[in-house]
């Protein structure tokens, strides 16, 4: 885990997709997009279908590294309203026992509209938990502290004539934009002009991940001084 400081709290990137949250004891995630591939295998893109599997796996490793007693997962939870539906027995499995051994908040996403079903936990559009807005999406404009999802942003850089991606959390002095969780999820880069507008406003941008067991902050954007 690697720390760092956001909006005055402390904070701990996991495995550079997750974040801990100490004080609160709460591990948070987003777009997990749960049955993504078997979404696709109904519309006859044939994939492995053991993404939720590996990434359940990799839920419940941050649990046991992090001893978090809650979760909250910000948003696309499912890559679709009826993915819930889908889950193989031994995913379904490891589901609900996350859910009844932690405090557990889904925040919905637009990936889950029209969910059907819900595995344990409590459901939000979005919540405050000590001072924070916790949404899907970041809004424009938001005077509070901020954390969220949506964007599955990654650092793509060029060096030595190799293109670099990694998944990476996008910074301000207010807002925090989480990785992509999920197995299959790809990204977007970090210094995509989308992502730069959800950020306003703000005085600087980074782009922030683990590297050799420390923080790394790539410059994103600075404000016209």
């Amino acid at each position: 885990m690697v720390p760092f400081s956001f909006a005055g709290e402390e904070m701990r990137l996991v495995d550079g997709r997750a974040l801990f949250w100490p004080r609160e004891r709460a591990l948070l995630v987003a777009d997990l997009h749960l049955e993504k591939a078997s979404f696709f295998a109904s519309h006859g893109q044939l994939l492995p279908p053991y993404d939720s599997r590996e990434t359940l796996e990799r839920l419940a490793s941050a649990v046991r590294e992090t001893e978090a007693r809650r979760v909250y997962a910000l948003g696309d939870n499912f890559h679709d309203g009826k993915g819930s539906l889908r889950l193989e027995p031994h995913a379904a499995g490891m589901l609900a026992a996350l859910t009844r051994a932690l405090d557990w908040v889904w925040i919905t996403g637009n990936h889950d509209a029209g969910a059907e079903e819900i595995a344990g936990g409590a459901l939000a559009d979005e919540i405050v938990s000590g001072g924070l807005v916790l949404r899907h999406k970041a809004q424009a404009g938001e005077s509070r502290p901020e954390l969220s999802g949506h964007f599955h942003p990654r650092l793509m850089v060029s060096t030595r004539g190799r293109r670099i991606a990694r998944p990476c959390a996008v910074m301000s002095e207010q807002r925090l934009i989480l990785p992509a969780f999920g197995a299959l999820t790809g990204g977007m880069n970090a210094a995509d002009p989308a992502i730069l507008a959800a950020m306003q406003p703000a005085l600087a941008i980074d782009a922030v991940l683990p590297a050799r067991g420390r923080l790394l902050q790539y410059p994103l954007w600075r404000a016209a001084a």
